[in-house]
């Protein structure tokens, strides 16, 4: 049974050829299926990209900081032989896009509450200099805002700031939107 695409009206024709590959990762405690890495998937179907949701659960079940690195490999494995790239994730998800970025050739990351650094974890975050778009919330209760607008600002990257906490959720939509917009303005 399929799923009817809700954001296919957004943007633009559905049946346009692939324009690359979106690598979509989810947070700790969450999934492939989760609710913001589904509703940016939907956003790559309408605008003709791929997209691959790598699955971390069996890594984050370890809790073990050290295993980012673990994250970041299992990233890079989804990573297409051809064709353009861009990552985009939430949290931990975003964290290691960031991360990877700088081991591939990379079109673009669009970041989701992204953490500046990891407590116990030797780096701090980092990205390719690649066009880059952040939604942070300013009321995140895990991820300060003003380290991301530290980073952004360094960047010149482009930072949505909402009324929200850590998990974006009464945002899901706007975050939907903003990634369509980001991915329309790569060409």
């Amino acid at each position: 049974m399929s799923v009817p695409n809700r954001y296919a009206g957004f943007f633009a024709d559905s049946r346009l050829p692939m324009k690359g590959s979106v690598i979509l990762s989810h947070g700790l405690e969450s999934g492939p299926q989760a609710t913001k890495v589904s509703a940016l998937a939907q956003v790559c179907d309408a605008l003709g990209w791929g997209s691959v949701r790598p699955d971390y659960r069996d890594i984050d079940a370890r809790r073990d900081v050290r295993e980012i690195d673990a994250r970041i490999a299992y990233l890079l494995e989804h990573v297409p032989n051809q064709g353009r790239v861009v990552l985009a994730g939430s949290s931990m998800g975003a964290f290691i896009s960031g991360l990877a970025s700088l081991r591939i050739a990379c079109d673009g990351l669009f970041l989701l509450a992204v953490p500046i650094a990891v407590k116990g974890y030797s780096l701090a975050f980092d990205a390719a200099a690649v066009p880059s778009a952040l939604v942070h919330g300013w009321r995140d209760e895990l991820c300060a805002v003003e380290p991301v607008i530290e980073f952004a600002r360094t960047r010149a990257a482009t930072l949505h700031l909402v009324d929200d906490d850590h998990r974006l959720g009464a945002h899901v939509e706007l975050c939907a939107q903003l990634f369509g917009q980001f991915l329309g303005g790569l060409g």
